[in-house]
C-alpha cells in the first residue's frame, strides 16, 4: 500500500463519527408492561442503526433486568421460564452502577464486561417507570436519559399533585375530590357524602397513580360508586374523583397535544380521539379498532392556539422535559331552540402523560408526524434532548470545592 493510500485510510477512519450507544429500556413491573413492549419494538425497528449502537434492556414483571438474547425474548412476549440446566451458566441479569468518577455503565453482574451507554431511552409506562423512581436511578448513575426528570415524572404520574400544580398555574380544570384508600375503607358513607356535596353524576373515579386508563370507571349514579371506588383502590392508595364533562347526549370531545423540548418546548397540532366506547378506556386504547383518531382536530384557529398554549403551560407547570402528551376535554357549546349558541364551548385541561405510548401508530408520534416530524426524526430529537439536558446539568455545582 502506498504512503498516500495509507494517509487516506487514516483520514477516513478519523472522520467516521462514533456511534452513540443507546440503551432501550422496556418492560417493567407495572400493569402497562405489554404496552411498553409494543412501544420498544417500534423504536427498535425505526431507530437509525447507522447513527446508534442499540442495546436492548428488558425488565421482567418480577423486576429482573435482562440484556442480550434474554431481553429479545422478553420483547417477543416469551415469558416462559428458562429450562433447568445441570451446569450453571452465567447470568444475563444486569445492574446500573455509578462510579466515583461519574462514568455511566450498564454492568453485567457476572463479571468483566461493562457496556458504557451514552443515553438511555426508558420506554417504561406507569408505575416504577414513569413515576420518577427509575429516573432517580439514572440521576444517581449520572447518565443521560430521555424524558422528564424525577420531579416532572413524579408529578406527571400523581394526578392529585399534578392538578394542584395546574391550579397554581391558573389552568382550567374540572372540579374534583381527592381521597385516600384508608379514608374510603374507614367510612365509605362519609366519603360518598363528600363526593356528592361537591360533584354531580356522572363522575370519573381514578387511581391517582396509574396510566393507560387502568382502573378508571365512569359512575352514572350512587349505585355504581362503591364498586368503582373499590376498583380504583385496588390499584393505588390515592384516589381522585372528577366531575364528568357535558350533559345528557352531549359527550365531551377528547383532544390531545404532543409536546417536545426542554426549556423551550414546542407543541404539535391538536388531535382528537373519538372513542368507540363511552370513554377512552384501556380496552378502547389497546384492544379495539372502534376509536377514531382525527389529526388535526376540527377546531377554530383561536381554539387550537388556546389548547396548544395550555399544553406548553402544563408541561412547564410540572417541570417536564423531553416529551409529554397533554390531554384535554372540550365541553360542547349549548344551543337554544333557535339554533343560536347560548353557552360557549369550554376547554378543560385533563392530564399530562410524561411517557406516552410510542408505537408508530400511537397518538404522540402521529401528532408530530402531522406537524412535520416523522417517527425516525422524532427518536433522534428525543435522544439529542436527553444529551442536551444532561450536558446542561453539568453546569450545576453539587458540592462545595
Amino acid at each position: 500500500m502506498t504512503k498516500q493510500k495509507k494517509q487516506t485510510k487514516k483520514q477516513t477512519t478519523k472522520s467516521t463519527p462514533k456511534k452513540l450507544r443507546i440503551g432501550i429500556l422496556f418492560g417493567g413491573r407495572s400493569g402497562e408492561h405489554e404496552v411498553s413492549l409494543l412501544s420498544a419494538a417500534s423504536i427498535l425497528k425505526a431507530i437509525d442503526q447507522t447513527k446508534y449502537e442499540v442495546i436492548p434492556i428488558g425488565i421482567t414483571k418480577q423486576g429482573q433486568w435482562l440484556t442480550s438474547t434474554d431481553a429479545q425474548h422478553l420483547l417477543a412476549g416469551d415469558t416462559k421460564p428458562a429450562p433447568v440446566q445441570k451446569k450453571r451458566t452465567a447470568t444475563k441479569s444486569v445492574a446500573l452502577s455509578a462510579s466515583a468518577a461519574g462514568h455511566e455503565a450498564l454492568a453485567q453482574q457476572n463479571g468483566s464486561l461493562a457496556q458504557s451507554l451514552d443515553v438511555i431511552f426508558p420506554v417504561l409506562h406507569g408505575t416504577f417507570g414513569e413515576d420518577g423512581t427509575i429516573q432517580g436511578l439514572f440521576e444517581l448513575a449520572d447518565i443521560a436519559y430521555v424524558g422528564s426528570g424525577v420531579l416532572g415524572s413524579a408529578t406527571g404520574m400523581d394526578k392529585t399533585v399534578m392538578k394542584q400544580l395546574f391550579a397554581a398555574a391558573g389552568l382550567p380544570q374540572t372540579p374534583h375530590v381527592n381521597l385516600l384508600r384508608s379514608e374510603w375503607k374507614a367510612d365509605a358513607k362519609r366519603c360518598t357524602k363528600r363526593i356528592e356535596k361537591k360533584l354531580t353524576y356522572p363522575v370519573f373515579v381514578k387511581p391517582a397513580n396509574l396510566g393507560s386508563s387502568v382502573g378508571i370507571s365512569k359512575v352514572h349514579d350512587r349505585s355504581e360508586l362503591a364498586p368503582a371506588m373499590d376498583l380504583a383502590a385496588s390499584f393505588d392508595r390515592k384516589l381522585i374523583i372528577e366531575q364528568g364533562v357535558g350533559g345528557p347526549g352531549a359527550k365531551p370531545r377528547e383532544l390531545e397535544v404532543a409536546v417536545l423540548g426542554n426549556d423551550s418546548p414546542e407543541a404539535s397540532v391538536v388531535g382528537e380521539i373519538v372513542p368507540g366506547a363511552e370513554f377512552y378506556d384501556y380496552n378502547a386504547k389497546y384492544h379495539s379498532d372502534a376509536s377514531v383518531p382525527i389529526i388535526p382536530a376540527q377546531l377554530s384557529r383561536s381554539e387550537s392556539k388556546q389548547i396548544r398554549e395550555m399544553a406548553i403551560a402544563a408541561f412547564r407547570a410540572c417541570d417536564c422535559a423531553g416529551l409529554a402528551r397533554v390531554d384535554f376535554l372540550m365541553e360542547p357549546a349549548v344551543k337554544n331552540k333557535k339554533g343560536k349558541e347560548s353557552k360557549a364551548a369550554r376547554i378543560y385541561l385533563n392530564e399530562i402523560n410524561t411517557m406516552p405510548g410510542f408505537t408508530s401508530i400511537s397518538m404522540y408520534p402521529k401528532l408530530w408526524e402531522a406537524s412535520g416530524v416523522p417517527y425516525k426524526e422524532l427518536i433522534d430529537r428525543l435522544i439529542c434532548l436527553a444529551a442536551e439536558r444532561h450536558q446542561e446539568k453539568q453546569q450545576t455545582t453539587f458540592a462545595r470545592v
